[in-house]
């Protein structure tokens, strides 16, 4: 059954961006994350009255510069998850649409000019990234830190070359180090 167009419909994205604003805490990556893309949703063109909220004029610009989505394609495995599924027996209306974050994933990958990934672990993260740069014909580099091994058979644990046969990355990101 689909949803009513009652509903309250939120990305994880969007969700983690709100969660970012209610948190309040400078020591929370996604209270920066935030205020950051915040300030720079609000404040399209520098004003007299928005220069005086910051130090100096590269503060400013650098608010301007980042706009920071925090993606998380396993966002319902967790706790949180399980905070939805509660809520959602009084609340049925809440509609999580993770559709919605590959679109915007995909997109921000089609359209760079160069992209590059830093995978730290792998798994479903190593996946989605990987899977977005593949839409765009290929990341530019990449670095990928974990612990899997190739022979367990998990994405986590597959080799560079692999991911530039299946056109993930580009064919001159060759050099690999393997270390304990």
């Amino acid at each position: 059954m689909w949803p009513s167009t009652d509903c309250a419909h939120w990305a994880p994205s969007k969700m983690i961006h709100r969660l970012g604003k209610e948190i309040n805490n400078p020591d929370s990556v996604y209270y920066w994350a935030y205020k950051v893309t915040f300030e720079f949703n609000t404040y399209k063109s520098p004003s007299p009255q928005s220069l005086l909220k910051f130090e100096s004029l590269n503060d400013c610009m650098i608010v301007f510069q980042n706009d920071i989505p925090v993606f998380s394609p396993a966002f319902t495995e967790s706790s949180l998850g399980d905070m939805i599924y509660f809520h959602s027996y009084k609340n049925p209306a809440l509609v999580l649409d993770i559709v919605e974050d590959f679109q915007h994933l995909n997109s921000k990958a089609v359209f760079a000019k160069t992209t590059g990934m830093i995978i730290l672990r792998g798994d479903l993260v190593k996946h989605h990234i990987s899977n977005a740069n593949l839409m765009r014909n290929r990341a530019n580099f990449a670095v990928f830190i974990n612990t899997g091994q190739e022979f367990e058979g998990s994405d986590s644990g597959s080799r560079p070359d692999e991911a530039i046969s299946w056109g993930k990355i580009r064919h001159t990101c060759k050099d690999k180090i393997k270390s304990e």
